[in-house]
């Protein structure tokens, strides 16, 4: 009997899951498997890149799950340095590159698994190149800022964006030593909350010694006689920078897809069935930061880039091409993240999303602490909570604050995930002890004055 092949193209956490997955099910002699990675470094950990240049975390090998000795070990035949240039989809193979020996071939597949990640959002605008100018997308990033930082002639940073990357950025660059400047385009920070939630964020970030600039156009990266960054031009104002790192968000990586006339939804996403096959094609799945997900609050597809789905996506590909059986059903959005001692947190739809998608809805925000008043290093929190008009539905919330703040989102993403309106959550039994929560649990104060709101407009 002669093995079907597996070609895999991306050596990070949907594809190489995939691949393992798989290889659990079926043995080399049943399914060979070949999978294409164009950088130096496997199955690691790209949210942790922040935690590694502040400092946090000690040493970038830590942030690798698995090294490519490790998947070849278990039968995994994985070129490192490979790109994959084209994709035949009538042919049944791909063109691949060797970067080092600048080789190239074609490989055929019987199964085709596509993990080519997101790219950074980088604007076409003049400097954008210039030394000292940096993303954080992949450990090579992240090791170049570091060099780049023991380097700058100063210590002024401008971090250009201020979503996670660039918040999470700004404190590390924070924790260097450096005066740090974000400039961000939108009307607060973390364009992912409500903007009266974002201004939480930028008074602590104010707070921290951190300039924030909202409204902030960048125009141009001026540079000196030795091609070096010097400052970033907005539409009002010029800033001093011995080093930018680039904050400004990522977008699905479909090129190849794109030019193999796979299908791509409205995000420049791929589109997949719920078994992550790639929509119209039996024989190819797709996971990752490369696709597009089912919001299941919104009803509607959308790009979330995030290593949490990428590794289910990679394990549900797994178990279909291995003979088993999964199905991904979709998202409901959440997300944390922190800038210092401040946690974020969302998850469902803001404000503009509910509007987007015709719902009508109430909010409803409150102010609380982590643990009882009384007890020694109880802290603040902001909880905003939005709930369907009349039905009560929870459609989202947001919570900014310290002491724990940030994963009593969970409690939302279940109960979002579960359907359940505002009313039911009031009866949630939620752990309670003085030094964890007080009697009403922040989540629980935020879902009663929901209530509250649900039938104040019920009878308007």
């Amino acid at each position: 009997m002669t093995a079907e092949r597996l070609v895999v193209i991306g050596g990070d956490a949907a594809g190489m899951s995939a691949a393992s997955q798989a290889r659990r099910l079926k043995g080399p002699e049943e399914l060979s498997i070949v999978a294409f990675e164009r950088g130096h470094f496997t199955s690691y950990s790209a949210c942790g890149i922040p935690y590694w240049v502040s400092g946090d975390v000690a040493e970038r090998d830590a942030l690798i799950a698995r090294s490519p000795e490790e998947h070849r070990a278990r039968a995994i035949d994985l070129r490192m340095r490979t790109e994959v240039t084209e994709i035949d989809v009538a042919g049944q193979r791909v063109r691949a590159l060797d970067r080092e020996s600048g080789e190239t071939y074609w490989t055929g597949f019987d199964k085709l698994v596509i993990a080519t990640g997101a790219r950074p959002v980088r604007p076409a605008l003049p400097g954008m190149d210039a030394a000292g100018v940096h993303g954080v997308q992949t450990l090579d990033d992240g090791q170049a800022l570091l060099d780049s930082l023991d380097r700058a002639p100063g210590r002024r940073a401008v971090v250009v964006g201020a979503g996670y990357i660039g918040v999470e950025m700004a404190e590390a660059l924070l924790k260097h030593g450096f005066q740090v400047t974000v400039l961000n385009r939108g009307e607060q920070p973390m364009a992912t909350l409500d903007p009266d939630m974002g201004r939480l964020v930028h008074d602590a970030m104010d707070g921290l010694g951190i300039t924030t600039v909202n409204r902030a156009e960048v125009t141009k990266i001026l540079t000196g006689a030795d091609g070096r960054v010097t400052a970033v031009a907005t539409n009002d104002a010029t800033h001093p920078a011995d080093v930018v790192v680039l904050g400004i968000g990522v977008e699905p990586e479909t090129t190849l897809a794109r030019a193999a006339g796979l299908p791509v939804g409205p995000h420049g996403g791929l589109l997949t069935d719920l078994s992550m096959r790639v929509v119209g094609h039996d024989n190819i799945w797709a996971g990752g930061d490369c696709v597009e997900v089912l919001d299941l609050v919104a009803g509607r597809t959308r790009h979330i880039a995030l290593g949490t789905h990428a590794n289910k996506h990679g394990q549900i590909i797994g178990a279909n091409v291995g003979g088993g059986y999964g199905t991904f059903p979709g998202v409901v959005g959440t997300a944390v993240s922190k800038v210092c001692d401040l946690e974020i947190a969302r998850t469902g739809l803001r404000e503009k999303d509910a509007r987007a998608v015709g719902l009508r809805f109430v909010t409803a925000t409150i102010e609380s602490t982590g643990r009882a008043g009384y007890y020694p290093g109880a802290r603040s929190m902001t909880v905003k909570m939005l709930a369907e008009y009349r039905t009560g539905r929870l459609l989202g919330v947001q919570i900014v604050g310290r002491d724990g703040a940030a994963k009593r989102v969970d409690v939302a993403a279940v109960a979002l995930t579960a359907g359940m309106t505002v009313e039911q959550m009031t009866a949630l039994d939620l752990g309670y002890a003085p030094p964890f929560s007080p009697v009403w649990d922040p989540i629980l104060v935020a879902a009663r004055k929901a209530v509250t709101a649900v039938r104040g407009a019920g009878t308007a």
